[in-house]
């Protein structure tokens, strides 16, 4: 369900796929866009924890309103050292990026179960490719089926190319699918991949509780 946000984009409840409850898992692009209304707004949506997902720079250049707020958690999904993959098909980007940053990757998903009680929200700089992959891992853990992972990736609106990373570009739901198969082929499943970032068994249980309980 979309949310009303002023002036983020690409806000959106997550409540209602699968098993999800409304008002446990919440997408967002970045929220500096926020007025004094979306911040407002965010508050009353009850949310406990902001997993940022931008790297150092983008935190320092486009600060977050909830920086100094204990509920706002950055956690960098790209390593700065990472090599330039902007020319890559979109997929590649999406393999190197899941196969070098385990431990981020896991990190991000742990502060997702770790998170006190209410509404968490997963946000990066347009609310697409990071946060996509993020939240395709979540649901997937807790039972959402990959067809409606993937409808959900692509309902992402087209943003102003100003306002993505470079390096990332949105596509359509097929890139989740492939993404998904890769995670399971190589490593056996998303709680494979995520098991061998630091992740545990418990961290899965509480994910699960939090978002579907």
């Amino acid at each position: 369900m979309k949310l009303d946000w002023p002036n983020c984009k690409n806000v959106r409840d997550l409540g209602g796929l699968g098993q999800l409850r409304a008002g446990a898992l919440v997408r967002s692009d970045n929220l500096d866009q926020l007025d004094a209304a979306g911040i407002a707004a965010v508050r009353a949506a009850g949310v406990r924890r902001i997993v940022d997902l931008r790297s150092e720079w983008e935190c320092e250049r486009y600060p977050s309103p909830f920086a100094d707020d204990p509920i706002w958690r950055n956690v960098p999904l790209v390593d700065p050292d990472a090599p330039d993959l902007s020319t890559e098909e979109l997929v590649e980007q999406y393999r190197v990026l899941l196969d070098g940053s385990r431990e981020r990757f896991a990190a991000a998903i742990v502060a997702i179960a770790e998170a006190p009680p209410g509404c968490v929200v997963v946000a990066c700089h347009a609310g697409k490719d990071r946060t996509g992959l993020i939240v395709a891992l979540a649901l997937h853990l807790v039972g959402v089926p990959a067809d409606v992972i993937a409808a959900d990736y692509a309902s992402s609106p087209a943003l102003d190319a100003e306002s993505l990373v470079p390096q990332f570009a949105a596509s359509q739901g097929e890139t989740i699918t492939l993404m998904l198969e890769h995670l399971e082929k190589v490593y056996g499943g998303v709680a494979g991949y995520l098991a061998g970032g630091g992740a545990t068994a418990e961290h899965f249980t509480l994910l699960a509780a939090r978002l579907v309980g």
